[in-house]
């Protein structure tokens, strides 16, 4: 049974594994290491940019200096562009109770069309408690009011205080760097993009079939989970139940991905009516490392297992015991296969090879949220 279904896209190799640019505010490829920040540096660069916000004994400059930091939590967490947020007017855009940002048109330098953002709870809950600061309120008169050049020269400043290059801490080079994090994340293609506001959105066989709430849903479930990490899981896909094949003890339930991949599990028929699954359903596919075996070659095996993924070897970790592989398919999603690295050697695997990564369907759990 072969699960994929064809994407419109090429197999990247290991630098270019998005489609679309990132060049006037697209994607275009994962950069080169050390050309844009990776999660944890990312993360270091927050830290700092909140440590900045509090040590000043001056309460007026506490209070500006919490302004820039929401303009960055923002790009930071949102993608958006430096002018979108500073025409943000955040106690009428930001919805804290349905946790979202509404970026508009407006501005001489914004051409995005307008779109709702999803944000954490968590960010939601931090963003509305700086707010609610009376003084805080009166500063800004609903909007921002910021020079960009001064916004600008604030995020190299803290980039240079983590020993990054200024260059890596602008707000573009943030938004790129939130792109690439949520698809190294395994955020579907499609919904970054629509995240990021793009007008044109990466083809695949299935997208049709997601509606804009789907895309919405799916993004949320995205971005709680990132916030809360819920799971240790590190391969997940996100997608709609397809097809439901009761047997007299077990189901075989499809789902396909946004991006357009379909994968099959089966569990027991308690388990489906425990979780109420039906077609159409918006649910999460997960399979712990352990449980993903790799294949070496261009062609595809011929093994029992019903989820087959074509990619290309992205990194190597390994390990006295184990190896840990990362492998980029197609559409740009990460999978993680963890080998006994007594294995790898009769693999003979290297960064750059072309890789079917397997696992069969009673290794995915399924998750409802």
């Amino acid at each position: 049974m072969d699960s994929r279904i064809t994407v419109d896209s090429p197999l990247p190799n290991q630098q270019k594994v998005l489609q679309k640019g990132m060049k006037q505010g697209r994607i275009a490829s994962i950069p080169e290491e050390g050309r844009c920040l990776n999660s944890a540096q990312l993360d270091q660069v927050e830290q700092s940019f909140r440590k900045w916000s509090e040590v000043s004994p001056r309460a007026d400059v506490r209070l500006a200096r919490r302004r820039i930091l929401i303009i960055f939590l923002l790009i930071r967490y949102t993608g958006a562009k430096l002018n979108e947020v500073l025409t943000l007017n955040p106690f009428k855009d930001i919805d804290f109770k349905g946790h979202s940002v509404d970026f508009s048109s407006e501005g001489p330098d914004t051409k995005n069309d307008p779109r709702r953002v999803q944000i954490s709870t968590m960010l939601s809950s931090e963003i509305q408690e700086i707010l609610t600061d009376p003084f805080f309120k009166s500063s800004l008169k609903n909007r921002f009011d910021v020079d960009p050049g001064f916004v600008r020269r604030k995020f190299y400043e803290r980039a240079e205080a983590c020993g990054f290059p200024k260059s890596l801490g602008g707000p573009e080079m943030i938004r790129k760097s939130r792109a690439v994090e949520l698809m190294q994340g395994n955020m579907p293609l499609p919904a970054v993009q629509k995240m990021l506001g793009h007008s044109t959105l990466n083809p695949t066989g299935s997208y049709v079939s997601f509606s804009v709430d789907d895309i919405q849903r799916v993004t949320k479930l995205f971005i709680e989970r990132e916030s809360s990490r819920k799971t240790s899981a590190r391969n997940s896909f996100f997608g709609k139940i397809q097809a439901l094949h009761r047997g007299d003890i077990q189901t075989r339930v499809t789902l396909i991905s946004i991006s357009g991949y379909s994968v099959t599990t089966v569990i027991t028929n308690d388990s489906a009516e425990q979780l109420a699954l039906k077609k159409g359903m918006l649910i999460t596919a997960e399979v712990k490392a352990p449980w993903v075996i790799l294949h070496s070659g261009k062609e595809e095996p011929k093994c029992s297992a019903e989820n087959r993924f074509n990619g290309i070897i992205e990194r190597m970790n390994k390990g006295k015991i184990n190896t840990e592989y990362t492998v980029r398919i197609t559409d740009g999603t990460e999978l993680c296969a963890v080998v006994s690295t007594e294995g790898v050697q009769h693999l003979g695997l290297k960064t750059g090879d072309q890789v079917w990564a397997i696992f069969n369907c009673f290794a995915v759990v399924l998750d409802v949220d």
